[in-house]
């Protein structure tokens, strides 16, 4: 039994991350792949972090939810399907068994005391204010996940933001409407006469629910986090989120049916502690199927065990002037400036640490970021003015601190030999510039 144990620890701590050749099978590629995935998502779910972000959002969502659902409500009235909102309500609370009804018909009562002309102006800014808080916590948490370093500008959160609570619940009703249609449709309904046509139809009528839950996901997987996302990552984090919504909801239906002895204790308050509780597990359900997304995404990362690392300062140095280079040489040739993902894909380095490279030369003054759907990067001065010096200068003093000074035991004798270190290398440089470097005119200084 030991020995078992044994072997199955070496395998998850060594064989697993092992290089797996080109000319291997494909389908164990994808085994190795996936187990790879699973077991950096077990770690990743340890350490507890996803679990914080949850917790955060119940509280969040707690004081958005009335305001949320009365914008939606008010959007949905003007199309005539806001009736809808209930039955939709009742399917997402529908772990809670009666508990879930009784929630439903509140926070219904609650949204239609909800008054437009009673609140004032104060009082609708504070409305929208709510959910733009809500909609921000959601980012901040999937950029968590996907390690992006800054939120969107605070004009792309009130653009973005509102789109999504104007525009998100007429999508959704609009596809369930188009779903219904099609299958109320007079050829559907012939069809159903005819096997094997009619079990096909029955079973997609029984996925259609389902289908709509992993879209969801996949909108706001693409959506919400401040990078670009490809579908088939979203798509398949997205189906991993669905399994997992309906198995754990049926765990918690079976739960909750069981609790009477909660109920006998805590009375009414019961019903407050079965919701938080779900609310809890649909976002941890929700990030969890976005961390799965982000790694499949993002190979390298998998490769590497899930664990980010660090840059020695030659290296930092190295590809700090690599990317400049590059977003020079692009800009001086007029060509479309690179985004995040091409400089990614042509470094190699992790989004995380290639974010903090450019973060540094962003502060340095030495890059800008362009407004757009995604990051893209040119040079934030003259390519003549911007010295290859001030740029290595940039990428040494990027994390030091102006308010913590370190004193060395033998600070002059330190200082002395940094300076003329220092001075040497400004003399060899003193010439150099980011258009020489970016055009390959270093090579014959």
């Amino acid at each position: 039994m030991i020995e078992f144990l044994t072997k199955i620890k070496t395998f998850f701590q060594v064989t697993l991350w092992q290089d797996v050749s080109e000319q291997s099978n494909a389908l164990w590629r994808w085994l190795i792949n996936t187990l790879r995935v699973c077991y950096i998502m077990v770690r990743e779910l340890a350490t507890g972090e996803l679990n914080l972000r949850a917790m955060s959002l119940v509280f969040t969502t707690l004081l958005s939810l009335v305001p949320l659902i009365a914008v939606a409500f008010s959007v949905l009235k003007a199309f005539g399907v806001h009736n809808q909102i209930e039955p939709l309500l009742l399917s997402v609370l529908e772990p809670l068994g009666t508990k879930g009804v009784e929630i439903t018909t509140n926070i219904i009562g609650f949204v239609q005391n909800v008054k437009v002309g009673v609140l004032g102006s104060v009082g609708v800014a504070m409305l929208f204010y709510t959910i733009i808080a809500l909609v921000q916590k959601i980012e901040n948490a999937f950029n968590f996940v996907w390690r992006v370093k800054r939120p969107r500008t605070l004009a792309r959160r009130f653009t973005d933001y509102l789109s999504v609570v104007m525009i998100g619940p007429v999508l959704v009703f609009t596809g369930l409407g188009l779903a219904a249609t099609v299958l109320n449709h007079d050829v559907v309904q012939q069809l159903q006469a005819i096997e094997p046509f009619g079990t096909l139809i029955l079973y997609a009528t029984k996925l259609i629910p389902y289908l709509m839950i992993i879209f969801a996901f996949t909108f706001l997987y693409k959506f919400i986090p401040n990078t670009e996302v490809k579908l088939t990552p979203a798509l398949i984090g997205a189906s991993v989120a669905g399994v997992l919504w309906v198995t754990v909801g049926m765990i918690f239906a079976s739960f909750v049916a069981s609790s009477t002895n909660y109920t006998a204790i805590y009375s009414s308050f019961a019903i407050l502690f079965f919701f938080m509780i779900w609310l809890y597990l649909a976002w941890f359900i929700l990030l969890t199927g976005s961390q799965v997304a982000f790694y499949l995404q993002h190979p390298k990362l998998v490769r590497l065990g899930g664990q980010s690392y660090n840059l020695s300062p030659r290296l930092r140095e190295k590809e700090g002037l690599w990317l400049m280079a590059v977003i020079a040489r692009q800009f001086t040739l007029q060509e479309p400036a690179l985004s995040l993902h091409d400089l990614e894909q042509e470094t190699g380095l992790t989004s995380d640490t290639l974010q903090e490279l450019l973060l540094s030369l962003e502060q340095g003054d030495l890059l800008v970021e362009l407004v757009g759907d995604e990051p893209r990067y040119v040079p934030a001065q003259d390519i003549d003015s911007i010295g290859v010096d001030t740029i290595l200068q940039c990428l040494r003093t990027a994390e030091e601190s102006e308010v913590m000074i370190v004193k060395s035991l033998a600070e002059p004798a330190v200082e002395q030999l940094l300076q003329r270190l220092g001075d040497a290398q400004s003399s060899v440089l003193a010439k150099l510039t980011l258009r020489d470097l970016a055009m390959g005119k270093a090579e014959h200084e």
